[in-house]
């Protein structure tokens, strides 16, 4: 497995986020708030969070990274603890809902969203901890709004020395490096090879999973390399990895499906580099868009949908939606096909459509059920939301 984070790419050879390290040092040696933009394939993830271990300002205190994913989340600690020849729970662990890994010499933490929220909650100035990295905030997650947040209250009112890691692929760096009041922005280049997209010739009517079976069993045909097939839901995936099963595409290939609901262990197998001699096809949703490389892809098949959950105040609940992805996610899943070497990225959609579509995918903020919301700001004694720093204010 490849992820977004090894400082080193292969003996001897550093991942793109080496050459921003020094100046990222400086920055965080010399101010309180700082934004990294890196795309994927920078190395950010694990290399930056090492990197910063043995900081004179860090006197020992722990970081904690935050990740928007569970599966993401236990790749990034384990990637980081085997560089450092450790199991995970000694210096790096992970902590989520129902699985936590860490234990007293902990100096890495990979917490996800809403673990985050509920140690601020419980302990408002980060007692021990040095450093809040916010990872993939460009997904813009309800979570890591507050998350946001709450740090700068709590560093701007309890905790002045808390350094506070903003790591973005896609937004407006000017527009978050004011929140950050004017915070510096690193840059690092990405690690990626050519790519090129084929669209459709016409808009298609057909039922995406049955778009997407035509394209895999036309790829597996043409093209060489493992796929990356990108669909809006765990439903989607069924229906296509049924569909690949009776089209006898050959014992070569393995289907491998991958979504936040399945168990452990067959994550783990849509990860896992394919079998020598084998072909793998993985079906995922959005999960595989940011954060994970999955070693050997060299085709992305992308459906262009997503499922949004969304509020809808008529009803009072929230909905699951299915939309068209940004622009912003069609590059990030693109570029899934060249982390290797030169790939190829189909797109079930027309070019003209691919013009109409949003620059940047919405935040959840603006469209999600804010009760939970209100909930966590009375716990935190802000009567008004408006007394908080929001990059978009509920």
């Amino acid at each position: 497995m490849v992820l977004d984070c090894a400082p080193m790419d292969g003996p001897g050879t550093p991942l793109p986020i080496a050459t921003a390290l020094p100046e990222l040092k400086a920055a965080l040696e010399n101010g309180r708030r700082v934004l990294l933009q890196a795309p994927p394939g920078a190395g950010k993830s694990t290399g930056v969070p090492l990197a910063l271990l043995d900081a004179p300002w860090l006197s020992g205190r722990r970081m904690l990274l935050l990740e928007p994913r569970r599966l993401a989340a236990r790749a990034v600690a384990a990637r980081m603890a085997s560089t450092l020849g450790e199991p995970v729970g000694g210096s790096v662990g992970y902590r989520m809902r129902q699985d936590t890994r860490v234990g007293p010499r902990t100096r890495i933490e990979v917490v996800t969203e809403g673990i985050l929220t509920r140690h601020l909650q419980r302990d408002p100035g980060l007692a021990g901890v040095g450093l809040v990295i916010f990872d993939e905030f460009h997904e813009r997650s309800l979570q890591a709004d507050l998350g946001l947040a709450l740090v700068l209250d709590a560093q701007r009112h309890l905790t002045p020395d808390l350094r506070v890691l903003v790591m973005s692929a896609t937004l407006d760096g000017a527009v978050l490096a004011r929140l950050l009041e004017d915070a510096p922005i690193i840059t690092a280049p990405g690690l990626e090879f050519p790519v090129a997209t084929r669209y459709a010739e016409r808009a298609s009517t057909e039922f995406i999973d049955r778009q997407a079976t035509s394209a895999i069993r036309r790829a597996v045909r043409d093209d060489e390399g493992d796929m990356l097939v990108f669909l809006p839901g765990a439903g989607e995936i069924r229906r296509v990895e049924r569909a690949l099963a009776d089209a006898d595409l050959g014992r070569s290939v393995q289907i491998r499906p991958l979504y936040g609901d399945l168990d452990r262990e067959a994550q783990d197998l849509a990860i896992r580099p394919a079998v020598p001699g084998q072909r793998k096809v993985v079906l995922a949703t959005n999960i595989a868009e940011t954060s994970l490389t999955i070693e050997g892809i060299r085709v992305v098949i992308d459906g262009g949908l997503e499922r949004r959950n969304r509020f809808d105040p008529r009803s009072g609940m929230s909905r699951l939606e299915t939309g068209r992805i940004s622009q912003a996610s069609a590059d990030q899943r693109r570029g899934r096909a060249g982390r290797l070497g030169p790939g190829l990225c189909y797109r079930l959609w027309t070019e003209s459509e691919h013009r109409a579509l949003l620059p940047f995918t919405p935040p959840e903020i603006a469209h999600a059920d804010l009760a939970p919301l209100a909930l966590e700001l009375a716990g935190w004694g802000a009567r008004d939301a408006g007394t908080l720093t929001w990059l978009t204010t509920p």
